[in-house]
């Protein structure tokens, strides 16, 4: 006997492919949430682990800024205390200077020349005289930019003729007046031995001529 199945059974199966397709959809939109979440949550925790390196690396850096500073300060505070103490030690070695600037001139002023004045300004002197000559100048001011321990940078600033004396007595002379710098015990640094160590000048007209200038030197 011959049996014909009479039921939809395309429809049915059309049904199962469309239960089936939705099933993969349902199935891939899961799995591609499960993968959103996860790639999610290591981003998060990539994020996180670099936020925390961050913060770190913040102190870190905020620490070394404070070292930094304090390190600064400290310089501040030892360039000042170096400068109070250099001030301190000119101080002591400028007591000397006076002594140490009169006992030079009469070492380093030739013959023929007479110092009238001498003013001193901080580190400059002023010194004011006549000489017999322009050569005798010139002398001086070689002995001061070269022989001299404590004397340093003479400068000329006016030279002129000038007469001394009236009637038969007078007589033809040089006015000069220069500029010397004198220097500081801590740059001289051997020079107060040195000139401790020297002998007196032979001769006694030169001799005479140095004593008769240191007495007519005035210091204000």
């Amino acid at each position: 006997m011959i049996r014909i199945n009479l039921l939809p059974h395309r429809e049915a199966k059309r049904k199962q492919k469309q239960a089936a397709f939705l099933a993969l959809l349902a199935l891939g939109g899961l799995v591609g949430a499960a993968i959103v979440l996860l790639v999610g949550a290591y981003n998060a925790s990539q994020v996180s682990v670099q936020n925390q390196r961050n913060e770190v690396l913040k102190k870190a850096s905020a620490e070394l800024d404070k070292k930094i500073g304090e390190i600064t300060n400290l310089k501040e505070e030892i360039a000042a205390l170096q400068a109070r103490q250099q001030a301190v030690e000119d101080l002591q070695g400028d007591r000397n200077q006076p002594v140490h600037l009169l006992d030079e001139l009469v070492r380093q002023t030739p013959d023929g020349v007479s110092l009238k004045s001498v003013k001193q300004s901080g580190q400059r002197v002023i010194l004011g005289g006549n000489a017999q000559s322009q050569e005798r100048v010139a002398e001086l001011l070689r002995n001061l930019s070269g022989q001299s321990p404590w004397l340093e940078k003479p400068d000329l600033t006016e030279v002129r003729a000038a007469t001394l004396g009236q009637g038969k007595a007078a007589r033809q002379v040089v006015e000069f007046t220069l500029g010397v710098s004198i220097k500081r015990a801590r740059q001289n640094g051997e020079g107060e031995q040195a000139v401790e160590g020297e002998q007196p000048a032979k001769g006694g007209s030169k001799a005479g001529a140095r004593t008769g200038a240191k007495s007519a030197a005035e210091k204000p």
